[in-house]
């Protein structure tokens, strides 16, 4: 179904409509992907940063992790509060800078993620009726969006 079919509207400029579309279908892969996490009893920013930690290999600043977020985040020490008293991370403090707090991701966390792996694999989050090329032109073409504003 068209998007102006769905929310039952005209759209002034393509342009407006493919903005419009663009936000209607994040927010279905956010609600898919939120109900998804349920299942791990994660939310999609605390998977993030079990994976930026996984993909790290090694402990990291707070700030390199906030950095490397898809979704930044206000919020990022209640978070990994949450990943901390979860026992999937491992928060310390530098020893040469007491201020600098660093986090790493620990066995358990890295089972969790394996799990997650291997569910997503089965369901496959993105859609298969577009082809590689097709995927590589969304997002060179979300890559030119983002990269005008």
């Amino acid at each position: 179904m068209k998007i102006d079919e769905i929310i039952k509207t005209n759209f002034k400029t393509p342009q407006q409509k493919a903005i419009v579309n663009l936000r209607f279908t994040a927010n279905y892969f956010i609600n898919f992907q939120n109900s998804f996490m349920l299942e791990f009893d994660l939310t999609m920013p605390q998977f993030n940063i079990l994976r930026i930690l996984r993909g790290a290999k090694d402990s990291l600043s707070v700030n390199s992790v906030k950095e490397r977020m898809v979704e930044r985040s206000p919020n990022l020490t209640r978070i990994m509060d949450k990943l901390v008293s979860k026992d999937l991370i491992k928060r310390f403090q530098c020893n040469d800078d007491r201020r600098a707090v660093f986090i790493e991701i620990n066995e358990k966390g890295l089972e969790l993620l394996q799990k997650i792996d291997v569910k997503m694999e089965k369901i496959n989050l993105f859609p298969q009726n577009l082809t590689d090329d097709e995927a590589e032109q969304l997002s060179y073409l979300l890559d030119k969006i983002r990269n005008s504003l």
